[in-house]
């Protein structure tokens, strides 16, 4: 056996901004003695983590390599735009890329949105990481677009965020090798797709109730029945009530 199957834990990798938190509670309390792991990935990472089987299946940004990855599409992510808490994007509750074509626009490396460039006037240079761009942004360099979840992620108090409702959103999935799917990762493909611990896929359901109750009431219900049978007709089967009002009629012609 490989993967999980040969290991006492689940070892769940995820990236920035995603918050595990509600599947890994649900996990605990279905599988209490097989130990869920988290592992923090940077999101360029992510891929080479699930290859090497450092991880058994990852909460990942899409998209993925779909030849060697299964995954399933779990929620999208608004994109904002981060800028300083006295910048003019303030003014508004969201905004579009044409509103912000003027500003100066970092672009880290480790940027998740689909583009090869965010529209705007490029930075001198491209920041490392997401964290570093923030800090740029908090210097009055330029502005930042990000998943929501990262903005909250690298929340300063200098700073603040909008929505911009043209920009490419960020979906999230669940992602593992797809010759490793395992029994443990189809237990975890359960719990996000919401399936309930009695579940046909699940492998801990809770065992069938014994039925001899359920029989036995099926077995006296009709004796209870039983005397109304025949009631229809109006007659006494035995005749005994018709014979006793034909004695009292006969008794004033005996006379």
């Amino acid at each position: 056996m490989t993967g999980s199957e040969a290991s006492p834990t689940f070892r769940l990798a995820y990236v920035p901004g995603v918050t595990p938190a509600k599947w890994v509670r649900i996990w605990n309390e279905r599988l209490p003695d097989v130990p869920l792991v988290l592992v923090p990935v940077p999101a360029a990472e992510a891929a080479d983590v699930l290859r090497r089987g450092d991880a058994d299946a990852g909460l990942v940004r899409l998209p993925v390599d779909r030849e060697v990855f299964s995954a399933i599409a779990l929620y999208t992510e608004a994109t904002v735009v981060v800028a300083p808490k006295d910048h003019v994007v303030t003014a508004a509750e969201e905004v579009s890329l044409d509103e912000l074509a003027d500003e100066v626009v970092l672009h880290p490396l480790d940027d998740v949105l689909d583009w090869q460039q965010p529209p705007g006037e490029p930075a001198f240079e491209r920041p490392a990481t997401t964290e570093d761009a923030v800090e740029h942004v908090a210097s009055g360099i330029g502005i930042l677009y990000v998943p929501q979840s990262l903005a909250r992620l690298h929340h300063r108090k200098d700073l603040t965020y909008r929505t911009v409702v043209d920009a490419p959103q960020s979906d999230v999935a669940l992602s593992w090798p797809e010759d490793a799917t395992t029994e443990l990762v189809e237990d975890f493909i359960g719990i996000v797709r919401g399936r309930t611990v009695n579940s046909t896929r699940g492998r801990t359901p809770t065992p069938a109730q014994p039925k001899t109750k359920a029989k036995a009431k099926r077995t006296e219900a009709p004796a209870r029945r039983k005397p109304a049978t025949g009631k229809s007709t109006g007659k006494n089967p035995r005749g005994s009530s018709g014979g006793t009002k034909g004695t009292k009629r006969g008794k004033p012609r005996g006379r």
